[in-house]
């Protein structure tokens, strides 16, 4: 690749100057088009009111829409604007109707939150919750998956695509063709793979897919989106708490719900946002996902052959693929020490502690790990810069 798209990227983004970024599995840094797309909207609901200016934008809204399902290949009625993966993921799960006895099949490496809320339903409804096993090599075993998601009890599978302590890519399309052929609903959080990943939702054959909009996509916090496949619609699923976006007061007793995924929307948005997250889909395209992608994985191949380097240090990311997120302990140094000090530096990273990733971590016996996650805007000197950082501080700072 020449310098000048690069360069152009860099330009369009205003924080490069200030900072070596490498926390784009956070949140990464916004491109002009989406913060002018946010801060326009606020201007123009300080100026008109926020409901006069939702209304003077509702062509520009209906189009976020056909953008999310450009960038997912489905129809704009399968996609629902929601506040994040999580809140996704929510309406989605709510949306059956589990008793106990009833099993969710999901990974080993399935995000913290998930986890957190299947136990939850196990505790207070007595679902069953079975991890299925890794491959060798890292990253969940589809076979495993058909096994355990043969029982008659298996209402559905859940596999976060990449998790967020690792670089694993987990295959998320074997997973869909077991689930099709077993009937078993089938959901996928994307939160970690879109913006780096081209994501087709006919090849995952998903019923439910969430992501949210500020890490690889490069939108803002605090929105996101999710996909309904038209089974899960036909099959009457909605949440269980949907609100009058999703649904008419049609009788005193009676409620209908809405035909496509509004469904899974609250009636309160925040427009500004939403605006937003188009543009950061619009962007994100004109870059081309799968370039992205390739730029990002080759920096983060390097960061990971330079991190093998530093004495005492483990590159934990297995998995037949890996992505654009790289993570490392370095014996007993606390990582959360490592990542104030890059900081300080101006290296943005973050930590990722044992019970982010509790099954993970606690057989690869870790208790904090560094997590370096690399875009396609990043430059190979910053990944230099910020492993040779590393390096010095793994060598002067005292282990904890």
């Amino acid at each position: 690749m020449t310098q000048e798209p690069i360069e152009r990227w860099r330009s369009e983004t205003p924080g490069c100057a200030r900072r070596v970024h490498l926390n784009n599995a956070g949140a990464a840094l916004m491109p002009d088009p989406v913060l002018s797309a946010c801060t326009e909207h606020l201007e123009l609901e300080a100026d008109i009111g926020g409901y006069e200016a939702a209304a003077a934008r509702v062509t520009e809204i209906a189009a976020v829409y056909d953008d999310l399902a450009r960038l997912i290949g489905s129809r704009a009625t399968n996609v629902a604007v929601v506040a994040n993966a999580t809140a996704g993921f929510i309406q989605a799960i709510t949306s059956f109707d589990l008793s106990p006895g009833d099993v969710i099949v999901t990974t080993r490496a399935d995000y913290t939150s998930y986890q957190i809320q299947f136990l939850s339903l196990a505790q207070r409804r007595g679902v069953v919750v079975k991890h299925a096993a890794d491959l060798p090599e890292g990253g969940v075993d589809p076979e495993s998956i058909r096994e355990l998601a043969r029982d008659p009890r298996c209402r559905l599978v859940h596999v976060s695509w990449v998790p967020t302590h690792s670089g694993v890519i987990q295959d998320a399309e074997g997973v869909g063709r077991v689930c099709e052929e077993l009937g078993v609903p089938y959901l996928v959080d994307a939160c970690q793979a879109v913006g780096q990943l081209p994501i087709d939702v006919a090849r995952l054959r998903c019923d439910y897919l969430t992501a949210t909009a500020r890490k690889f996509l490069r939108g803002p916090r605090g929105v996101g989106f999710m996909y309904a496949s038209d089974r899960a619609l036909a099959r009457g699923d909605h949440p269980l708490y949907v609100d009058m976006r999703g649904a008419r007061w049609v009788d005193a007793d009676q409620y209908e719900i809405a035909p496509t995924a509004m469904r899974y929307e609250d009636w309160e948005f925040p427009y500004a946002l939403v605006l937003g997250l188009g543009a950061a889909v619009r962007y994100a395209l004109a870059v081309g996902v799968e370039l992205a992608g390739n730029r990002a994985f080759a920096l983060a191949r390097r960061a990971r052959a330079s991190l093998a380097g530093i004495p005492d240090t483990r590159v934990l990311d297995g998995g037949r693929e890996q992505c654009a997120i790289v993570t490392a302990s370095f014996g007993q140094h606390d990582a959360r020490e490592i990542v104030k000090e890059l900081s300080r530096q101006n290296i943005n990273t973050t930590a990722s502690l044992r019970w982010y990733g509790l099954l993970d971590f606690t057989e690869k016996q870790v208790q904090s790990a560094i997590r370096i996650s690399p875009h396609y805007y990043n430059t190979e000197q910053e990944v230099d810069e910020a492993i040779a950082a590393i390096g010095r501080l793994v060598d002067s700072a005292p282990c904890s």
